[in-house]
């Protein structure tokens, strides 16, 4: 059976909580939007696989993350793309850091037909028409959101409640990767 899955940058539950809070402020505001009951996260990819195909992954998502030093992340901005989507941005070196996890992780997973993401941000709302787009961009200037990235999840599409939920974490253990042999 496949499934639809995503690996994401999980922040901590302050984080999701803050973000959680405004995704409320602005439904207050705009009422219903996409992307209002998702939990805080920074998408890497999406992918339809199999569970068995799912265990190999696992196993190269754990050898991946095991190279990764844990970094720190400060979101301080707030960003829209022309799709109607508002979001928090990082910081630029932030954002370096980020997008370099990105790329590894994307490049390295040995994945058919993942969608991936190579902009660090976390979405408040998708799909907002341009009058609720104009009150989301006044509704909220300022943010300060600070953590460590150290770990990436998993996220398994659940059609019950038309959600990701995390079904497994991989730390990074900032341990690099065994060099087979040298020349010098």
């Amino acid at each position: 059976m496949q499934n639809r899955y995503s690996i994401a940058i999980s922040p901590p539950d302050e984080v999701i909580s803050s973000v959680k809070n405004m995704k409320e402020n602005l439904n207050k505001e705009v009422g219903w939007f996409n992307s209002k009951n998702s939990m805080a996260h920074i998408t890497i990819n999406e992918f339809i696989t199999s569970e068995l195909q799912l265990e190999n992954i696992k196993k190269q998502l754990t050898y991946i993350c095991n190279g990764f030093e844990p970094i720190k992340v400060h979101m301080n901005s707030f960003g829209s793309y022309n799709n109607g989507a508002f979001y928090i941005a990082p910081d630029d070196c932030s954002k370096m850091g980020l997008k370099t996890i990105m790329r590894h992780v994307n490049n390295s997973l040995c994945i058919n037909d993942k969608k991936t993401s190579n902009d660090p941000h976390m979405s408040i709302a998708r799909r907002l028409s341009p009058e609720a787009l104009g009150k989301a961009k006044k509704l909220f200037d300022e943010v300060d959101l600070n953590f460590v990235c150290d770990h990436v999840v998993i996220r398994q599409f659940n059609p019950k409640i038309k959600q990701f939920e995390i079904i497994e974490r991989f730390p990074f253990n900032n341990k690099p990767s065994a060099v087979q042999g040298r020349l010098f």
